[in-house]
């Protein structure tokens, strides 16, 4: 199975980011992704950057959302994330089948 990194930054005390929380592991229970959580009091370089755009989340490295997590835009999203690896993946193989 092929899975997808989803990175969250936000805030332990913020309503909204708890919200996007509850979305993504709701999500999390019938797609396959790994979900990292990333305080912004932990640096003043994360605070800095994104203390006016909590919560942000990344699907594989883009930027994806910002403030409030839509469920099914976010289904949307890490199943294309998904697609997009396999067909990397098999397209990787076919080219090593074809050396």
């Amino acid at each position: 199975m092929t899975k997808i990194k989803v990175e969250a930054y936000l805030k332990k005390d913020c309503s909204v980011c708890q919200e996007a929380k509850k979305v993504i592991k709701k999500v999390n229970t019938d797609i396959p992704f790994t979900f990292q959580e990333i305080d912004i009091t932990s640096s003043e370089d994360l605070f800095r950057i994104y203390k006016d755009d909590i919560p942000t989340i990344f699907i594989n490295g883009k930027k994806s959302f910002k403030f409030r997590v839509d469920e099914e835009e976010f289904r949307k999203k890490a199943k294309k994330e998904i697609i997009k690896a396999k067909l990397s993946m098999l397209s990787n193989k076919k080219l090593h089948c074809d050396s």
